[in-house]
């Protein structure tokens, strides 16, 4: 059992009671909400003639479906536009600030949460999501509800939660040149499997997250949910303190020292027990590049597709299922492996820093000519500021499209979507057979700087051998 780590410590804190079932009750810090997941939720309130019982720790935005290509009113799709309207009629009844498009600060939620500095150490966080895992990399225990437990949290502040085990995560050394944080994540899902995570929170921690950038370890906690963990987090430091200072709702003054002092006490001590410990080095991480339908199919770039020969029964049965489905071949080259669009953006890779280095990619280049590109940052401000460093002209110059902000192709709830079987090269967090929007579409995950050059061959590439 799991002790004096930072999950036991916050979620101590946040503790309220035992119910006789054994499960906690569990208080909620900050309560992220969005226009899929809470419509039904906030029609529960009114009809038991509830409140919302802490309106001032509730924040909304419209990301899953809102266009990319036009943010004009009303949406072409009348139930996309219903859902935006219902957000826009409930934050407003409920009394709840709203980050829709006109406030200049809308955007995928688990960017705009970081971006306001409303995601902060020590909190717990719920949405209606799976991938709130992303505010982990804050020291938060965060984790995706659904649309019922939303009402309650509405309604109460409060969730019932089964007690999770603790899997400390370390991956020792320096990463290689190419190799991202979501090269890193992708590894671990690929040696942990997708149900690895299963009754657990992951606890990231070692010489690579502790050099990390907060936005690299934002991408890694944010896939947590895609190796079964419902919680991925990364014990706060000086990265975390200084990326959130001066931020809007960070503290300020005196509070900000008093915050600070208390955030300091949260990381796991020396000697934390866990419930398990898996130790990976830096060094074996190699950009990869998924070839199947779940995460955890995937490859170093550089390697062959798995032969089916001597895998178990069932695992055998998954593989035969993803092959049918990619149309591809065991044995086959990663680096053979077509790509007809690039798309670059989601909760996962859609931050600035991502497209800084997509943009250095193919600057001064041109995407193959059989190759649909879609950029699309993952907020306004995001958005704005990489328009103010020219990013926006050197994609276009290349070849990609210039998106609004939003979800996009990551999920498909909107008008981006993949056509037919085509096959993407995609810089989101599923490849689930559908999940882009059309049911024989094909998904390669991968690094954004990975999109940008399979973009410009027209096939998957190596990073390393044009860096």
């Amino acid at each position: 059992m799991a002790e004096k780590t930072l999950y036991n410590k916050v979620w101590n804190a946040h503790n309220v009671g035992t119910l006789p079932t054994g499960q906690n009750q569990i208080l909620i810090g900050l309560h992220l909400v969005h226009e899929v997941t809470s419509p039904q939720a906030f029609d529960a309130l009114r009809e038991e003639g509830l409140a919302v019982a802490f309106p001032n720790r509730t924040f909304a935005t419209c990301d899953h479906i809102v266009p990319t290509t036009s943010a004009q009113r009303p949406f072409e799709d009348e139930q996309a536009e219903e859902m935006m309207e219902a957000l826009e009629r409930n934050t407003e009844d409920f009394g709840i600030t709203f980050y829709d498009p006109p406030s200049g600060k809308q955007g995928v939620v688990h960017i705009v949460g970081p971006e306001l500095g409303l995601t902060q150490p020590g909190m717990t966080i719920a949405c209606g999501d799976s991938h709130t895992s992303t505010h982990g990399a804050f020291g938060t225990l965060a984790f995706g509800i659904g649309t019922s437990q939303v009402r309650d949290v509405l309604a109460t502040g409060c969730l019932t939660m089964d007690t999770l085990k603790v899997r400390r995560i370390e991956v020792k050394g320096k990463l290689s040149k190419g190799v991202t944080p979501k090269d890193v994540i992708l590894y671990i899902i690929n040696k942990l499997g997708v149900r690895g995570g299963l009754g657990y929170a992951y606890e990231y921690a070692g010489d690579v997250f502790d050099s990390m950038t907060m936005e690299g370890r934002m991408t890694v906690c944010n896939m947590s949910i895609e190796g079964g963990a419902r919680i991925g987090y990364i014990n706060p430091d000086e990265t975390t303190y200084e990326y959130l200072k001066g931020r809007e709702h960070s503290p300020t003054a005196e509070a900000w020292e008093r915050a600070v002092s208390w955030w300091k006490t949260l990381p796991s001590e020396a000697d934390a027990s866990y419930d398990d410990i898996v130790v990976f080095n830096a060094g074996d991480i190699s950009p990869m590049v998924s070839w199947g339908i779940t995460p955890s199919q995937s490859v170093a770039a550089d390697e062959r597709l798995p032969l089916l020969e001597g895998l178990e029964a069932n695992q055998r049965k998954s593989f035969e299922e993803a092959y049918a489905h990619m149309k591809l071949t065991p044995g086959q080259k990663a680096v053979e492996l077509p790509v007809q669009v690039a798309f670059i953006g989601s909760c996962t890779n859609g931050r600035i820093s991502d497209l800084r280095a997509a943009a250095e990619i193919v600057k001064g280049k041109k995407i193959n000519p059989s190759v649909r590109g879609i950029i699309v940052p993952g907020s306004i401000p995001v958005r704005l500021q990489a328009m103010k460093e020219g990013l926006d002209i050197i994609f276009e110059d290349a070849g990609f499209e210039w998106r609004q902000a939003g979800c996009s192709m990551c999920l498909a709830m909107n008008p981006d979507k993949l056509e037919g079987d085509e096959i993407s090269a995609s810089s989101s967090n599923r490849n689930f057979i559908g999940r882009q929007g059309s049911a024989a579409g094909r998904t390669l995950l991968m690094s954004p700087v990975m999109v940008a050059a399979a973009a410009l061959a027209g096939h998957v590439q190596d990073i390393r051998e044009i860096l």
